[in-house]
């Protein structure tokens, strides 16, 4: 077994530890250990996504929302949807109807590019940087109590770990950031 709580660990387990157990008695011969990791990101994701972020969902705001309103802010310049896309590893008609959604709250603006008209220049507008900076904080917090629970290095070290695999991956799949 290569991961502490994996199946054969002692103490609480959770979803994928069944999982796992369920699997070596199928294929006792099998290294299980990749899912034991790859299954607790997946679960890890999930569950975060259906907490849904709550003072993001105080503001109306979805964490995919929230994510194009603060690559907007954290990068301080004018972004077309295609960067939006890149920089938020959504699909580009995902990014369109947010941006659409956005604007009708007028929380971003859009100026139109002077020599290609197919190219839109999107920033936010003062409401929308407002309401960034009133959110952000908040957001951390309620992030960091999800993460309370680690103990104290483990979260430096989860993100630590979890760098180096994105790093890793980001390199294999060509999907870092451009």
């Amino acid at each position: 077994m290569s991961t502490q709580q994996g199946a054969g660990a002692t103490g609480p387990l959770d979803i994928v530890s069944s999982v796992v157990r369920q699997w070596q008695t199928v294929h006792p011969d099998i290294d299980t250990g990749p899912m034991e990791i790859i299954g607790r990101i997946n679960r890890c994701a999930a569950l975060l996504q259906q907490a849904e972020d709550a003072p993001l969902r105080h503001a109306g705001l979805t964490r995919a929302e929230f994510d194009l309103l603060g690559t907007l802010r954290r990068t301080g310049r004018e972004l077309t949807p295609g960067d939006l896309a890149r920089e938020t590893f959504a699909s580009g008609a995902a990014v369109t109807k947010r941006l659409k959604q956005l604007q009708e709250r007028g929380l971003i603006s859009r100026r139109g590019d002077t020599r290609d008209r197919r190219v839109s220049h999107l920033s936010l507008t003062k409401e929308g940087r407002i309401l960034v900076d009133e959110i952000l904080p908040s957001q951390l917090a309620y992030e960091g109590a999800v993460l309370s629970g680690l103990g104290e290095g483990k979260d430096a070290q989860l993100s630590g770990l979890l760098g180096e695999l994105l790093l890793q991956l980001e390199g294999r799949l060509g999907s870092g950031p451009h």
